[in-house]
Order: structure tokens, then C-alpha cells, then sequence
């Protein structure tokens, strides 16, 4: 029996219908054709299996304790998924019967992924083949069943998926439950997740917040001069140009070259109002763009939200709609901006589709020329998938959505540029020299659209006007300063961010890291995340409280800012996180060992998660603990709150009901030391706590009896050398 494992239920509905008939529908799976030729048709919900939660593998993990971190589980397991547990068990029986299997999940690390973990958790002797399918329409689906390739060659890609998968578990798990106990002994209520993505994404906006709550405007100025020519002959028209400061004025600019001083400003515009000057710098030209590449899906989330104000999951969500549903567009979670060159070949068809299913773009259609052929056609530039394009089916199953229109007519603008002209600038300078002080005027302008005349733009009003042109003087032309302004302008903070400008953060998150070599390295990963999961992230940091919307903008709440000021920068800045990133890839291409990684993370979280303990207890992992008077617990010597008994109000340990400690509300100088900051017992770095035997006052470890640590006792603190442990 040959089975196809699709990734989800529309796909194996696209699945079938490449395959013969008669269709044959059983519980979780359909049969196609007849007798020995028949096939099995058959898919996931998603992710069948999910990694275990730490009491699978020690019941005494279920509890949220210190003293248990860190978890690294040793065999990893994998436990069937809630809610989808009746087709994971109809796939158990037919991968058993299956004589040949073809992978047929989505062309991605998760796509792969989730139907090898299936096969690998029921076990098969059975081959196993791979196909790869970017457009669910008819004939596109044909001719990837057509191509099968042996699924390990894709081994790479499906390790690559798992070390994300287990990096996740160890980060979050480990990191989560240790930040949300350190604050719960402070007073803090409610759970602080820490991931390997989301956190240094909810850093960025924290830094961004921060930068604009700490920003001060300055004035700066502005010196604009207004010349003409002075020969009869020459191009009479006028022109502003404005001062560019010279090295004798450093001292009077900020780092972006803004002149702070007006009376300098004033006296630069006194010495040159009326003066002549030459022009030492002339140059104009037609310069062509272009168009730009099709889309993948970060630039359609941000283009769709810097166009139409759309979230990020909205984008997708819709896009998803359009592959799924209605068939219009190729696989939306794609990372690529190339097409193959095979694809060259349906533009004809591909342009007649989107003219029937959009005829408002119809209109551009005539004024296309097929011949061309930009450079989004290379073979070299694809890999599992292509750019995001539209198919070649000509209408959607039922009316679409307003967002539906929106996103496929932004996906065919980007198609339909590709057999547009280049887009031609006319582009201007002139430098003039009056009285040692240089002046530059510049023009731009469109001479001729070309594939611009696709393009869509916001509101004229947020368009700058396009300079008038400048006149034609040549090299050395005297010129003469009529007259020169200074403008008042002020520095202004940077903006909080948006769906858009994250995203693009997100993407781009080289611009955030200072270590150039960093950087550099950066550059050549897709950044933090990857196209299909960073709308779920910012999702994710809405969901847990760490981010709202203030109208559109995205800003972080004190709950966020909270975590992020407690954060090493290892895990608060993309700098790690996202040269983890560039890890996996390595992974996928058999450059790095995903063993390895996942070694070099365990150390990594035990080395945090010793050293913020220690520094906890020795005060100094955040700002004061948030109970009352800094008391202690006398027991484990976290932060006491005062609370209302039967009795009256009385201290109690924040780690209640896992520590049952008390004191009386007056005890606000406990002779047993808990009433100053915590002191790390030498050996295993938990809180001191100074008791009382018959032969007087000594220090002995909270730990006790799992540590039996003490310490003699000097006046009320703890003193060297050490006693005998007992």
C-alpha cells in the first residue's frame, strides 16, 4: 500500500485531487483509484506529538521548585497532542500497513518535522519518499507527485527542526519557571515567560520605550541659502541649497551632524547673504530602478501593514486563507523572493488569472511586456520554496473577504511588476563654495514610472513633494548667494514601534547588534524567528501581557519592562538569540552538529541560572525584594508580606504554600539575621540564616538538611574561617 502523509487536511484535499478516481472517504483517510494501483491519502492536524512536560519524565517536576532547575531531559519523549489523539492513532495503523510512504508535509523545517516524528514514533521499515508542494492547484499539485525525492535527503532539515524544537523546550521550561519563582519570592504574583525569540523581541520595544521615555529634544540649526547664476548666458533659474558643515565646526554638532549653536549659525548666514560663489560640483543623470523582487511572506507582512495597517497575524492568516481556501496564491510561509525559471513559462496564464480574479489590474495588463525577464527568475536563489505569486486558477471559492482583495492584489502588483520598465529618476546635484563655507542642492524626481505605476502609496499628504529641478550650470560657474535663512528645527525621539517596523526589526535584526562582526554575520541569517512564526511571536507577547496597542502602535507594559530590567543581555538582546538562528541554518546545511548546540544551551542556561541565584541571594539579581521592611523568611530567606489572620497581621513567605514560614508583625529586627540582605552559604549558595545553640549564635544554611553548612557567628554577621559541617 503506498500512504501520502499530508501536513494538514486542505492539502491532502489538494492531494487528491491529482490523484484518480473513485474516491473512496474512510475515518481520517481516502483511498484513490482502484485495486493494487489504489493509493492512501492521509494527514497530520499540525504537530501530532509535542515534547513531554517535565513530570513525564519526574513527577516531582511538576512542581515549580527551585532547587530543581535545571531540567534537561535525558531520553527526550514525545506525547501525543490533545485533541488530535484519534487521528494520530489512524495513521499508527495505516504506517504499519504501508509498503511505500511519501512525506508530503509543507516545504519548511516544521513541515518536515512533524511528519518525520510521526513516522519515527510509530516505526516503519517502509521507504519513505519526499515531495515538495508550493501552489495547491490542480496541476502544479500533479507535477510535484510527479517529482518525489528520497526523504533523506532532507534528514538535515528535519534535525535542523528538532534542535529548534528542543532549544525552545530547555529555554522556555528552564528560564520561565526560574524568573517566575525569583519573583514570586519578591512579592510579584502571575507567571514571566522567557523564550528563545520572544524575549529579545520584547526587548527591542522595551529599548525602543525606553529611548523615547528618556528623550530630551534639543534645538539644532538649519542654514539654507538661496543662489542664481550670475552669467546671462547660464541657467537664470533659482535655487536653494543648504550649509554643510566643515571640519573647523565639529565641536558644534551632534553625532548625526546637526549644528547646535545659533549664533554660529548666524554668523555663517551673515557671511555669505550677497556674496558670490562657484559652483565646484555638478552632476546629473537618468538613473533606472529596477523593479523590486516578488514577495516573501515578511515583506508582505510588512508592505500590508505599512500599507493597510494590518497585524501581522492578520496578514497571515489571510494569505493562509488564499493558499488553503481559495487557491489563489502559492505557499504563503515562505522566506524566498526567487522564482525557478520553470515558472517563466506560465507567465502568460499567471497574468490572464490575475486579470480575472482582480480586473481593476486588468487595466495594467495591455501595457506589460512578457518578454522581459527580471531577476526573479533563478534556479540558484530557490530552495524548498519559491516567492509568494499568484496561481493560475481564475476565480476564489466564494466572495473574498476585503482583506482577501487587498493581500492577493498586493501579492499580483508585485508579480505584474516583473514585466514592467524600470523605473527611470532624474537625479540632480550642485555644491557651491561661498566664503569657504559649502552649500549642496539636490533634485529627484520620477522621468519615467515604469513598474512604479503599480506600486501602491500611501495618502499624498504623507508624501514629500518631489524637488523642483535645478538649473543646468556647469563646472565653475559663478553663482551668487542672494540671501541665506537659518531654520530652527527640533531633534525629534524615534517612533515606537508598529506591526510593520517590528516585523521589519524582526528581519532585519542586524541594525540592532553593535559587534561588527556580529552584524555581519547576521546579515546572512533571516533574523529573529523565521516568515512563519514571527506573527505568532508578537501574538504570544499581546497574549502574556508584555505588550498592548496604543492606537497603532505597539508598546511595552510594566510587567514587560519589569522582565527585560532583570535580563542578562544574553537573553534580553537579539545578539544570541539570533546567531542561534544562523546555528540551525548550519544544521540544515550539515555545517553544525545539532548535539552540539544543545550542549553548548544547557551550559549556557546552568551558568545563568547558578549565577542569578547566587546573586540573588546576595542581593544584588534585581532591585529591593519587594516585601514589607526587606524581612525575610526565617526558613528559606525570601521576601515576607505582611498579611491579616485570625489573629491580626503577621509576616508570611511569599513562597507560601511551599514555604510555610512566618514571624510577628513587631519582629521588624529579627535577632536571626533575615533581617538583612541575604548571605549565600559557601557551599551551596542558598540563603544563610543565623541560629541559636547552647553554645551561642552561629550561621547555618537554609538548606538544612539537605546542606549542613555552617559558619560561626561575629557580631551578627557571619564570620570566617568556616566550622565544621555537621
Amino acid at each position: 500500500m503506498h500512504l501520502y502523509i499530508a501536513e494538514k487536511p486542505s492539502l491532502a484535499r489538494a492531494i487528491i485531487t491529482a490523484l484518480p478516481e473513485p474516491h473512496q472517504k474512510g475515518q481520517g483517510w481516502i483511498r484513490c483509484g482502484r485495486g493494487k494501483d489504489a493509493v492512501i491519502v492521509s494527514w497530520c492536524i499540525g504537530h501530532l506529538l509535542e515534547p513531554a512536560e517535565p513530570a513525564r519524565y519526574n513527577p516531582a517536576w511538576k512542581k515549580w521548585r527551585q532547587e530543581d532547575l535545571p531540567i534537561f531531559p535525558n531520553p527526550w519523549q514525545l506525547t501525543p497532542k490533545d485533541g488530535v489523539k484519534q487521528q494520530l492513532n489512524v495513521l499508527k495503523s495505516l504506517i504499519r500497513q504501508a509498503t511505500l510512504i511519501t512525506h508530503a508535509g509543507d516545504p519548511d523545517r516544521e513541515g518536515q518535522l512533524l511528519v518525520d516524528e510521526v513516522l519515527k514514533f510509530v516505526g516503519t521499515q517502509a521507504p519513505v519518499k519526499r515531495v515538495l508542494i508550493n501552489d495547491l492547484t490542480p496541476n502544479a499539485v500533479a507535477r510535484a507527485l510527479k517529482a518525489p525525492r528520497d526523504n533523506k535527503e532532507f534528514r538535515r532539515l528535519s534535525h535542523s527542526a528538532l534542535a529548534r524544537q528542543r532549544a525552545d523546550w530547555l529555554y522556555g521550561i528552564n528560564l520561565t519557571r526560574f524568573y517566575t519563582l525569583t519573583y514570586q519570592q519578591q512579592g510579584e504574583q502571575g507567571v514571566y515567560s522567557v523564550g528563545r525569540v520572544q524575549t529579545p523581541v520584547l526587548g527591542l520595544v522595551v529599548e525602543r520605550d525606553n529611548s523615547i521615555n528618556d528623550f530630551k529634544s534639543k534645538p539644532w540649526f538649519r542654514i539654507e541659502g538661496q543662489f542664481q547664476a550670475r552669467e546671462d548666458e547660464a541657467d537664470q533659474r533659482p535655487f536653494n541649497a543648504r550649509w554643510l558643515p566643515g571640519e573647523r565646526f565639529q565641536d558644534y554638532l551632534d553625532e548625526e551632524n546637526r549644528l547646535l549653536d545659533r549664533s554660529i549659525a548666524e554668523q555663517i548666514a551673515h557671511e555669505v547673504s550677497g556674496r558670490p560663489g562657484t559652483v565646484t560640483e555638478s552632476r546629473f543623470r537618468d538613473r533606472p530602478e529596477p523593479p523590486p523582487l516578488p514577495l516573501s511572506l515578511s515583506a508582505l507582512q510588512i508592505e500590508a501593514g505599512r500599507l493597510f495597517r494590518m497585524g501581522a497575524k492578520d496578514v497571515l492568516d489571510t494569505a493562509q486563507n488564499l493558499y488553503e481556501r481559495h487557491q489563489l496564491i502559492t505557499y504563503p510561509r515562505s522566506d524566498c523572493r526567487y522564482l525557478p525559471e520553470e515558472h517563466y513559462h506560465q507567465r502568460e496564464q499567471v497574468i490572464r488569472a490575475i486579470g480575472r480574479v482582480s480586473p481593476e489590474l486588468n487595466t495594467f495588463a495591455s501595457q506589460l511586456d512578457t518578454s522581459r525577464r527580471s531577476a526573479a527568475w533563478n534556479d540558484k536563489q530557490v530552495d524548498a520554496h519559491h516567492a509568494i505569486i499568484p496561481t493560475l486558477r481564475t476565480s476564489p471559492s466564494g466572495k473574498m473577504t476585503a482583506a482577501e482583495e487587498k493581500i492577493y492584489g498586493l501579492i499580483s502588483r508585485y508579480y505584474l511588476m516583473q514585466f514592467a520598465g524600470d523605473a527611470v529618476h532624474r537625479e540632480g546635484k550642485l555644491t557651491v563654495n561661498v566664503q569657504e563655507h559649502r552649500f549642496r542642492a539636490t533634485e529627484t524626481a520620477i522621468l519615467t514610472p515604469g513598474w512604479k505605476a503599480l506600486e501602491l502609496k500611501l495618502k499624498e499628504a504623507d508624501r514629500e513633494p518631489d524637488k523642483p529641478p535645478l538649473p543646468r550650470l556647469d563646472l565653475r560657474e559663478p553663482v551668487i548667494c542672494s540671501n541665506a535663512l537659518v531654520k530652527e528645527r527640533k531633534t525629534q525621539p524615534p517612533q515606537h514601534f508598529t506591526d510593520a517596523t517590528l516585523l521589519s526589526a524582526m528581519t532585519n535584526i542586524a541594525r540592532f547588534v553593535s559587534a561588527p562582526e556580529l552584524r555581519k554575520t547576521l546579515r546572512e541569517t533571516d533574523g529573529l524567528g523565521t516568515e512563519a512564526t514571527r506573527a505568532a511571536i508578537i501574538d504570544i507577547l499581546f497574549r502574556r501581557d508584555y505588550l498592548y496597542r496604543d492606537k497603532r502602535y505597539i508598546r511595552a507594559t510594566d510587567k514587560g519592562k519589569l522582565l527585560i530590567s532583570a535580563l542578562p543581555d544574553t537573553i534580553r538582546t537579539p545578539d544570541r538569540t539570533a546567531v542561534w538562528e544562523a546555528t540551525l541554518e548550519g544544521i540544515r546545511r550539515g555545517e553544525d552538529d545539532p548535539r552540539t548546540f544543545l550542549e553548548s544551551l544547557q551550559v549556557e542556561i546552568r551558568s545563568i541560572i547558578n549565577r542569578r541565584s547566587f546573586a540573588a541571594t546576595d542581593g544584588q539579581a534585581t532591585s529591593t525584594p519587594a516585601g514589607d521592611n526587606n524581612i525575610h523568611c526565617p526558613k528559606c530567606r525570601s521576601a515576607m508580606v505582611a498579611r491579616d489572620g485570625k489573629f491580626g497581621r503577621f509576616f508570611a513567605c511569599t513562597r507560601y504554600p511551599e514555604c510555610k514560614g512566618t514571624r510577628p508583625i513587631e519582629d521588624t529586627q529579627p535577632q536571626d539575621g533575615t533581617g538583612q540582605k541575604p548571605i549565600p552559604c559557601p557551599h551551596c549558595f542558598s540563603p544563610l540564616v543565623r541560629r541559636q545553640s547552647k553554645k551561642g549564635w552561629f550561621w547555618g544554611c537554609s538548606n538544612f538538611p539537605s546542606c549542613r553548612q555552617t559558619v560561626n557567628d561575629d557580631h551578627g554577621k557571619p564570620a570566617l574561617p568556616l566550622r565544621n559541617s555537621t
